[in-house]
């Protein structure tokens, strides 16, 4: 496999979402082959067979949210978007199909605008689910998504990937 340009995004807590102070999100650029025949099927053969079994195909919420019961990939499979990070006044990023992002639970994540053909591919971890949060974070959110357990591999490498690189000193 090729080398994919990654990029770990750091977001401490803001205006009411308490993102993850120990993990950061990663951006995976170009992670896939945008010309694929099937880049949504791709996406979903590569995510399960490093266990990340998908869950579903749709988009990214026009609002800002964060999980507590799950770290997060989210694969572009088509279209492009603008999306912010960390919530209001947080961190924009633009992606594009291809690309790859994995938010550790608490990063809150909100789509600003896509094109008509966008469409995501979203995985967990075994056990683990995207529930929607939307509220300030309370103690008992807080020591949620402290104690959730990592994920045992990258979901686009596998054993040795971002995740372990970014995520290793943490873990």
């Amino acid at each position: 496999m090729t080398t994919i340009s990654t990029t770990a995004i750091h977001l401490d807590e803001r205006e009411g979402v308490p993102n993850n102070p120990r993990l950061p999100a990663i951006h995976y650029d170009a992670a896939f082959r945008d010309d694929s025949a099937d880049l949504a099927t791709a996406m979903e053969t590569r995510f399960e067979e490093n266990g990340w079994p998908a869950q579903w195909r749709n988009g990214i919420y026009d609002f800002h949210h964060y999980h507590t019961q799950g770290h997060e990939v989210l694969g572009i499979a088509a279209g492009s978007a603008e999306l912010v990070l960390g919530g209001p006044k947080g961190r924009n990023l633009a992606v594009r199909a291809g690309d790859v992002l994995l938010l550790p639970a608490g990063i809150a994540h909100c789509r600003v605008k896509a094109s008509s053909d966008f469409l995501v591919i979203g995985a967990y971890p075994p056990g683990q689910s995207g529930d929607i949060v939307r509220s300030a974070p309370t103690a008992g959110i807080r020591e949620a998504i402290a104690q959730l357990p990592f994920p045992a591999r990258d979901p686009v490498y596998g054993q040795d990937g971002p995740l372990t690189q970014h995520w290793a000193d943490r873990l």
